[in-house]
């Protein structure tokens, strides 16, 4: 029988809140999405760096940004918030929403978070909030995307490969 030591140093602590705090962090992707009731808005996903020395390492956070109910487009102001935080090009011109939210992309930024209490319909919710954006300190990003599957790499050459012909294919 095999000895077994517990080390809680190496515990994976995925489902442990972000503590408050700043961290930097690394927009990994923005899309549009809508609320149970409708609501549309403009998510973005960040994951806190792994190639800065700092707490939650490859722990999620979101900002979402509603789109106006009375003229159905986005509060420029948060936008250009973030963009500008982002380091994005001011008076650089979209020709859509999904243009712009995909300059966003992977681009580094610093947050300043906050785990705060809401009330909605009679039920109090734990959100992790996003209270400030500023600029990265460290704009050279080495940042390594968390594997799923710790065996593989997908990027790797010597994993095994699929061939597929032309025969394979439906069109």
């Amino acid at each position: 029988m095999a000895d077994i030591q517990l080390d809680f140093s190496q515990a994976d602590n995925t489902n442990s809140r972000i503590e408050d705090g700043t961290y930097e962090a690394l927009i990994v992707s923005v899309g549009e999405d809508a609320t149970k009731n409708g609501s549309e808005f403009m998510n973005f996903n960040l994951v806190i760096r792994n190639d800065i020395d700092q707490r939650f390492k490859n722990f999620h956070v979101w900002q979402r940004i509603f789109r106006s109910k009375t003229d159905d487009t986005y509060p420029m102001r948060w936008i250009n918030q973030i963009a500008k935080n982002a380091q994005m090009e001011n008076g650089k011109k979209y020709h859509s929403y999904k243009e712009l939210m995909d300059d966003f992309w992977n681009r580094p930024v610093k947050v300043t978070v906050k785990n705060e209490k809401s009330e909605y319909n009679g039920k109090t919710y734990e959100n992790t909030n996003i209270k400030n954006w500023a600029p990265t300190d460290f704009p050279n990003v080495q940042h390594k995307a968390k594997l799923e599957n710790k065996d593989k790499d997908p990027f790797d050459k010597d994993n095994d490969t699929v061939d597929i012909s032309n025969d394979d294919l439906p069109f």
